[in-house]
């Protein structure tokens, strides 16, 4: 589901697109109402993670199936199957905390950002047309992206592995930081952080779009149906953009330090060795 952050990622951030594509506030904010607009928008995020967390679980089992080689691949279904069967209902919930977590500080950063960014954008060139919009977006979601990195890298662990579950996050992170290092919380950061930015982009142009077509071309008027429509396309197109990167970023934050064939250097490697083992298709799993 950034994460990323990921498909659920994707529905986690429709409140961020409808709240900056409807932005008519001008700066400067005062200190409670930016307080209400982190709160609002961790609280929105949270929720949505809490529900789409199985979703996301299985999502990176899809993308470690068959790491480095070719053949039939497992659907979402028979991997929930089997899930279910061998770690029982609490395994689609490994890593749960950690999501939260995430969840609520990147929602927060990534609109608390989003208003100096523009104001800025504002200074700079005298205007906040569409453009600037997305740019001032793009840049808050991979800020936001690279502080709640370490975060990330122990909720997809723990998606990955079920075998510390017991041991719990706390756990986790002293075994990441005592086996690999400090810097080890950092993996995957740069496609994560290229991943928030198109992923905000593409939300962003999308939504306004999408919303433009349907006020002309439908009966629709302002309100419920109407947003809830266009963050749905929104959403969807966006998740078509950004999986290849969700699926590097995943793949590197998984990547034990040691010498093993297939270790991935950077995103760039990465997205070479799965193309060239794996298939172009690959880039798409889950």
């Amino acid at each position: 589901m950034d994460g990323g952050h990921s498909h659920s990622s994707s529905r986690n951030s429709d409140s961020f697109v409808v709240k900056v594509a409807e932005e008519k506030q001008k700066w400067p904010v005062s200190s409670s109402q930016m307080l209400s607009h982190f709160a609002t928008s961790g609280l929105s995020v949270a929720v949505a993670t809490a529900i789409t967390h199985p979703l996301d679980v299985l999502k990176v089992r899809l993308q470690m199936q068959l790491v480095g080689r070719r053949g039939p691949l497992t659907g979402m279904g028979q991997v929930a199957v089997q899930v279910l069967k061998k770690e029982g209902p609490k395994a689609l919930y490994l890593g749960l905390m950690p999501a939260l977590i995430r969840s609520v500080l990147y929602g927060g950063l990534r609109l608390g950002l989003y208003e100096p960014s523009k104001y800025a954008c504002n200074l700079a060139f005298g205007s906040t047309n569409i453009l600037l919009k997305i740019a001032s977006g793009a840049f808050s979601g991979a800020v936001a992206t690279a502080l709640t990195n370490p975060v990330e890298v122990l909720k997809v662990r723990l998606q990955m592995n079920a075998n510390q579950r017991q041991g719990g996050p706390m756990a986790e992170m002293r075994t990441i930081v005592s086996e690999e290092g400090i810097r080890a919380l950092w993996k995957g950061v740069g496609p994560a952080m290229v991943r928030a930015a198109a992923l905000t982009a593409s939300q962003l142009a999308t939504y306004d779009e999408t919303k433009q077509v349907l006020i002309r071309w439908t009966p629709l008027d302002e309100g419920f149906h109407l947003h809830l429509l266009s963050s749905t396309v929104a959403g969807t197109v966006s998740t078509l953009v950004t999986a290849p990167m969700d699926m590097i970023k995943t793949r590197l934050m998984l990547q034990r330090e040691s010498k093993i064939v297939g270790n991935y250097k950077n995103g760039f490697h990465c997205a070479y060795q799965v193309m060239l083992k794996e298939g172009p298709r690959a880039l798409y799993k889950g």
